[in-house]
């Protein structure tokens, strides 16, 4: 990834409401979700996610699909994945391991977690 991508990923991401969509779409993987569902489960108006959906794509970080009369938006592991690796590629002098906390309880316990925190950050 060259910085200029790296930039325009982390700007895409600098901004609450794409944080939020990016978020909710993470757990769901390449699966996604309709666009309507993600304005109704996060309360942003159609015109206005359509943007924020517009610069996750942009960015590389999600992207879209239609189905039937829907459309998908889901995660780009890929996006994600160069992303991670240039923020990580220099870190803790070559061992970028160290970089990662430790893994502990399962995915679907983390899924709860990460859940919980967004409903109580809502209130």
């Amino acid at each position: 990834m060259k910085i200029k991508d790296a930039v325009t990923a982390l700007t895409a991401l600098a901004q609450e409401s794409r944080l939020e969509v990016f978020r909710l779409l993470v757990p769901l993987g390449e699966e996604g979700l309709a666009a309507g569902e993600i304005a109704e489960q996060l309360g942003i108006p159609p015109a206005t996610l359509t943007f924020h959906l517009k610069e996750l794509c942009h960015a590389r970080l999600v992207e879209s699909r239609r189905e039937g009369r829907s459309i998908i938006y889901a995660l780009r592991p890929d996006g994600i994945r160069d992303l991670m690796e240039f923020l990580s590629e220099d870190c803790c002098q070559g061992q970028p391991h160290l970089c990662w906390p430790a893994t502990s309880g399962s995915c679907k316990d983390k899924k709860a977690k990460n859940r919980r925190r967004r409903t109580t950050s809502k209130k």
